[in-house]
């Protein structure tokens, strides 16, 4: 585990709303069952001042208030707060500096995700389920060599995660498997982010389903893939209400 980032002054405080929402979404996950125990963590980032809002490390969420939330700069160095933060903060830091469109990262140990990741297997697109909201398989980093895994251990996860990323968009791919670990998952709000991670877990299930009834299951057409996906994203997406994009992902 990497030591703990050292303090300095905060150039200016978070938002109570920013920290309300990460303290929401942080509970969210442990109600909807994706982040069990203390496993999991999410936070968001403040792109204007250049914070971040993080879970405390091991705290656990059934008595998380937004008081105990803690507060770091873009590489990790607390700002605000009497805790530890998540011992994952280096990887989400390094998504953040890495993918300026997102807003917020959500981290979890949910059940089927996290056997894909431990099998080392992309979560693949059987269906449109999984096409309404993901465009392609659910791609998985490399596994960290015992270099990475004996140095700063987080943020080297982050790099991996990023190096997977440079010939995919974060924006039409929002989630990630870590070899041997579990999921990742972005979006630009918490609420999203949150979402996407529920989503993830649910397209996980269906796919492991699927190949357990039908070995020999195939992915849908890219035809049909970008079909499903660009009615919901596109440029001329259709699906929905005129200005309603909380069901897009």
């Amino acid at each position: 585990m990497s030591a703990a980032p050292s303090r300095r002054t905060a150039a200016g405080r978070v938002p109570h709303a920013l920290r309300n929402a990460v303290c929401t979404a942080n509970i969210e996950l442990f109600r909807r069952g994706l982040a069990r125990f203390t496993f999991g963590n999410a936070s968001a980032v403040d792109r204007e001042r250049g914070l971040i809002v993080i879970k405390p490390s091991g705290v656990p969420y059934d008595t998380l208030t937004p008081g105990q939330l803690v507060v770091t700069d873009l590489h990790g160095a607390v700002v605000e707060g009497a805790l530890r933060p998540s011992s994952d903060l280096a990887t989400h830091a390094a998504l953040y500096r890495a993918f300026p469109g997102i807003g917020a990262v959500v981290h979890t140990h949910s059940m089927f995700a996290t056997v894909f990741a431990q099998a080392r297997r992309e979560v693949p697109c059987l269906g449109t389920t999984h096409a309404d909201h993901f465009r392609g398989a659910i791609p998985v980093t490399r596994s960290l060599s015992a270099r990475d895994i004996a140095g700063d251990y987080e943020l080297n996860t982050g790099l991996a995660i990023v190096r997977r990323f440079k010939s995919l968009d974060p924006a039409t791919m929002p989630a990630v498997l870590v070899a041997g670990h579990a999921p990742f998952c972005w979006a630009a709000s918490m609420e999203a982010a949150v979402d996407t991670a529920s989503t993830l877990e649910e397209v996980a299930t269906m796919a492991y389903h699927t190949l357990v009834l039908s070995p020999d299951a195939r992915p849908i057409s890219t035809a049909l893939l970008d079909r499903h996906f660009l009615r919901k994203h596109g440029t001329g997406a259709y699906y929905g209400q005129a200005g309603d994009t909380g069901s897009r992902r």
